[in-house]
């Protein structure tokens, strides 16, 4: 229906333009509020100089000002660089020389080389007294939209550039995913720099709903605070932060089960311990997992909130995304339990490929389908069943282990507190599960004793060889587990 983010927004505008739009922790938005704001810094940056086809790195904020500026570099046919809240200053300008910026927007805009450095007080300020920008002709489809930088595997960051179509097909995943409303009112808790949180925000922008940025999953007084206020109604948040969020609220979130119509989750795996949590405080609210990655976003949506849940299950396709198994050759395969393989997908949302990386993008896309390094495998019912990435998934004497099977069963020994499992090479077995256990404040670790629990728990295959004490797992942002560092321990 609509060709980009900002289209969908100025066609809301002028059909419900008194409806909630956005909402932060300081300031709130309607449509016609929202779309006039974007109009007027679009206006004031044109007057800076930023043109159609400029890349512009943005500093994220959790906040109706930072997405506003966004979509009206969207309207100037600019391209939206974002870099994370608070990032070092010597970081951002790395990262405008990656892509030769023709400006930066960030919180202070010090140490700065770009034409053009403002700081995002300077645009509100500009964009205050600045004329409405009313573009010729919205952005094309194809035209690409932002680049959005990701750590991979390798460590190395790279940039996924996206068109405005890509967006478009990403927010109809979600939004037919999870069955978005008309009345929706989503408080979404992810950083607004990375994909997954941009991406739940593009969905309620496309649906013409409310999005309530909530600035820290810490703040409970202020999560409490806008469930009541704007009657949120749905979630989006990383597994770290209902971690966060269930310590916090001590079982205060069943307050709100005959509100909440779903939750989503996703960006990393959650624990065992914290699903089974949320699906006791909330048993009629619909609990999905999103499986994607930046270059491929949402392409499988699960409901874990149901008697008959599977572990590992990612569920099925989202609407635009066409997902098959494939050998090492990259080749489609029958999969199965014994037969797993590398899930590919194809459709709409996949990237254009990565910034001035030729090479990377060959190794990952070709012809529109992108190919994971994921090993999975679709069971009978249709579903996919998804072990871990190739490199994670321990092959243990021709037997394939998943590495969160482990730390599940790890997780539920009443003396740990996070765990971490990593293959370890073995002269016998080609390779055996090494496991790290970060143990409770005050508790003694016992490796025979960890084992003989697993060994209660798991085949005698999965039980870890080796079982060592770390002092805290290395983690990223949003709580996934960062196996390459524990490789090298």
């Amino acid at each position: 229906m609509f060709r980009s983010i900002v289209e969908a927004v100025f066609h809301h505008a002028a059909r419900r333009p008194e409806a909630l739009c956005l909402a932060d922790d300081a300031d709130r938005a309607t449509y016609r509020e929202y779309a006039d704001k974007v109009r007027r810094y679009a206006g004031f940056l044109a007057g800076e100089g930023v043109a159609a086809g400029d890349r512009v790195v943005v500093e994220a904020s959790q906040s109706v000002n930072y997405l506003a500026l966004e979509l009206a570099l969207q309207l100037l046919g600019a391209i939206f660089v974002p870099v994370e809240r608070n990032c070092a200053p010597e970081k951002v300008a790395a990262f405008a020389r990656r892509v030769d910026a023709a400006a930066v927007i960030s919180a202070r805009a010090e140490g700065c080389d770009a034409p053009l450095c403002r700081t995002l007080a300077e645009v509100e300020a500009g964009a205050a007294s600045a004329t409405p920008y009313e573009a010729a002709a919205l952005p094309e489809r194809t035209a690409v939209s932002e680049i959005l930088f990701s750590t991979g595997t390798t460590g190395k960051e790279k940039g996924i550039v996206l068109t405005h179509d890509n967006d478009v097909a990403l927010a109809e995943n979600v939004i037919r995913g999870v069955g978005m409303a008309p009345d929706n009112v989503e408080m979404i808790l992810s950083p607004l720099n990375h994909s997954h949180g941009l991406r739940r925000y593009y969905a309620n922008m496309v649906n013409g709903s409310a999005a309530v940025l909530l600035g820290s999953a810490m703040n409970l007084r202020k999560f409490m605070a806008n469930m009541e206020e704007y009657g949120v109604n749905a979630i989006d948040m990383v597994p770290a932060a209902l971690s966060a969020v269930l310590k916090l609220s001590k079982g205060r979130l069943a307050d709100y089960r005959a509100q909440l119509r779903y939750i989503q989750f996703g960006a990393a795996p959650m624990p065992d311990a914290d699903r089974a949590e949320i699906c006791r405080l909330l048993p009629e609210t619909r609990l999905y997992n999103f499986y994607g990655s930046t270059e491929s976003g949402c392409i499988a949506i699960y409901d874990f909130n149901r008697p008959d849940a599977k572990r590992r299950c990612v569920g099925r396709p989202t609407c635009n995304a066409d997902i098959f198994i494939v050998d090492d050759d990259r080749r489609p395969i029958a999969s199965s339990a014994t037969h797993a393989g590398l899930l590919a997908s194809a459709g709409r949302m996949n990237m254009v490929g990565y910034w001035q990386d030729a090479e990377e993008t060959a190794r990952v896309l070709a012809e529109g389908v992108v190919y994971s390094s994921d090993e999975a495998y679709v069971d009978g019912d249709g579903d996919i069943i998804l072990l871990g990435r190739r490199g994670d998934v321990i092959n243990v004497g021709g037997s394939k282990v998943s590495p969160e099977e482990i730390e599940n069963a790890a997780r539920q020994h009443p003396d740990v507190a996070d765990c971490g499992v990593v293959p370890m090479d073995d002269p016998f077995k080609g390779s055996v599960p090494r496991l790290f256990v970060q143990m409770r404040a005050g508790r003694a670790f016992d490796a025979a004793a960890l084992r003989a629990f697993l060994a209660e728990r798991l085949e005698p295959y999965k039980v870890p060889a080796s079982i060592e004490q770390i002092a805290a797992l290395p983690r990223s942002f949003n709580g996934k587990l960062l196996r390459k560092e524990l490789k090298g321990l």
